[in-house]
């Protein structure tokens, strides 16, 4: 069994991460900014790439206290986790558990654990 723990940013919301030009939608600006950040913090953790079933348990402390959709983070995280390697693609994700916990301001922060076998 491999487990791995990751500290990441608080990703933009759905509304925010992606953007519509005509026809076409498009991660925005902010989106693949969160995908580099994502991306970066992968790779400094030496992270090896997962490449069968996986469970995610995400805690999710938001930046303040508005109301806030836990499955609403979960677009624009799943997709910065494929973007960055973590696992070959997020189809691979079987099982997830997703925490919204007290606020954490400025900023806010998603601890993610992963692990190949639950």
């Amino acid at each position: 069994m491999s487990t791995v723990t990751i500290e990441l940013p608080y990703p933009p919301s759905v509304n925010h991460y992606y953007r519509h030009v005509g026809p076409r939608v498009l991660i925005s600006r902010v989106g693949r900014l969160y995908r580099e950040r994502v991306a970066a913090r992968i790779y400094e953790a030496g992270i090896n790439k997962f490449r069968s079933a996986v469970f995610l348990s995400i805690q999710a402390y938001p930046p303040d206290y508005r109301r806030r959709d836990a499955d609403n983070l979960l677009k624009s995280c799943l997709d910065a986790l494929t973007f960055g390697g973590l696992y070959e693609d997020d189809s691979l994700v079987k099982k997830l558990l997703v925490e919204m916990l007290e606020p954490m301001p400025p900023d806010g922060m998603l601890v993610v654990k992963v692990s190949d076998d639950d």
